[in-house]
């Protein structure tokens, strides 16, 4: 059995790549029952993301298995294999462990040390058992990097200050604006017509931040208009207008400035709805969704820029320098939850040693169990007897303990072998019969 991830992030392909292999919840059962399927995949868990995809799994053979998760990629995206592998990265064991653990705890992400991939992975986690898509590897794993996760925001201040893909979107909308007027600096958002289209939990942040950065007032656009007013009455203090979907042409011609972050599996603004408007100014568009929920031919609009996740970089770097030292002191806790993992499933390798082992002086327990009460003959009363078993129990019991709790924790691996082979020797443990 081998640990592997592969997948793909901010960091090696571009939103319009990541887009079409992004995995909504709907169909997750679906997509973990089809990798499932495949006899070289054990157990499987999907982390869908706007930054990534990544499939954490437990294989039969390290080359073949990550095989088959491309071929599932490249099927699913209908990306011909040739265009896709080029972003696709893929970790093996160790790295596997390590890769996931920083995912967790932030260190992976776009924005350092944000706070929302650690739900994320928690979601993750949660949907892997519920379609029960994995077994006692990967559970242990995934609840390892929840708990890692944990650990790291709060033995460090890594998420202390942290922003987010929200907060670096509205920061992303004040630079532009102030370089539109010439400055090279974030201005306050006063005096902006802004429009939030999505009423999630990505929206919820960029209503938190618009307000902190000066906002006078927001029309909320959702689908539902009763999901948008129960999101506006979180906010008392900022005005929100909700309206329907079908005000979206309204605000498209009166607000100077628009976030997108809608789960909108095709793009709900294009060139042509924009050029069939009568527009009272210019336009910034600002879409953190994925799959996008703006068409990419909006930048050949006059009079109109947009943005999408990938442009966020600029905005993040500015906070990125200043949290280096954090990130570093939150490396030296994923080395340590890195090495309690591996030294556990390294301790796995004894089990099937530590089971025949079992099996055989069970064996010899019972034989000469028997051999005792037949010479004790039947005046030996029942509670005899098992007070005689256990005894002969016990003993066995005591017996494996020792030697159990060393095979498990023999470091370096060299000497678990060594000790596993004279175990087998000594003993003549035949671990081809099954248990």
């Amino acid at each position: 059995m081998h640990i592997a991830v592969v997948g793909l992030s901010h960091r090696t392909t571009p939103v319009e790549i990541r887009e079409r292999l992004s995995i909504s919840e709907q169909i997750m059962e679906n997509s973990l029952q089809t990798l499932r399927s495949d006899e070289q995949v054990l157990e499987a868990s999907i982390l869908s993301t706007c930054n990534r995809l990544e499939i954490y799994t437990l294989v039969r053979h390290p080359e073949q298995g990550v095989s088959a998760i491309g071929s599932f990629l490249s099927r699913y995206s209908g990306i011909e294999p040739s265009e896709l592998c080029p972003h696709l990265f893929s970790y093996h064991h160790d790295e596997a462990v390590n890769h996931l653990l920083r995912v967790a705890a932030g260190l992976d992400s776009l924005v350092l040390g944000e706070g929302q991939i650690l739900a994320q992975v928690k979601k993750m986690y949660r949907l892997a058992q519920e379609h029960n898509s994995v077994g006692p590897i990967l559970n242990r794993l995934l609840n390892q990097a929840v708990s890692t996760g944990k650990r790291v925001r709060s033995e460090t201040s890594l998420g202390t200050g942290a922003v987010s893909i929200s907060s670096a979107a509205v920061e992303l909308a004040q630079l532009k604006i102030g370089q539109s007027r010439g400055y090279n600096n974030l201005v306050s958002l006063e005096g902006e017509q802004v429009a939030v289209i999505g009423a999630g939990r990505m929206s919820r942040l960029l209503l938190q931040h618009l307000q902190a950065k000066g906002c006078t007032g927001v029309v909320l656009i959702n689908r539902t208009i009763e999901r948008a007013r129960i999101l506006a009455n979180e906010f008392p203090d900022l005005p929100v207008q909700c309206r329907a979907l079908e005000a979206l042409d309204y605000c498209l011609s009166t607000c100077s400035l628009i976030f997108t972050s809608t789960a909108a599996a095709a793009p709900i603004i294009d060139a042509a709805r924009l050029s069939g408007l009568n527009r009272r100014s210019s336009l910034k568009l600002v879409d953190i969704g994925v799959p996008r929920n703006i068409a990419s031919d909006v930048k050949e609009v006059t009079g109109v820029d947009l943005y999408d996740v990938d442009d966020l970089a600029e905005v993040v770097a500015r906070n990125q320098e200043s949290r280096k030292q954090v990130a570093a002191e939150a490396e030296d806790l994923l080395k340590e939850e890195s090495r309690l993992f591996l030294e556990w499933w390294d301790g796995l390798e004894a089990v099937p040693t530590i089971n025949r082992l079992r099996i055989h002086l069970e064996g010899i327990r019972k034989q000469e169990l028997e051999k005792a009460l037949n010479r004790m003959g039947v005046e030996c009363s029942d509670r005899e007897k098992k007070v005689v078993e256990a005894l002969s129990k016990g003993i066995v019991n005591k017996i494996l303990h020792m030697p159990i709790t060393n095979l498990r924790a023999f470091q370096p691996r060299q000497q678990r072998h060594e000790a596993l082979r004279a175990l087998q020797s000594l003993f003549e443990l035949d671990l081809s019969v099954d248990s």
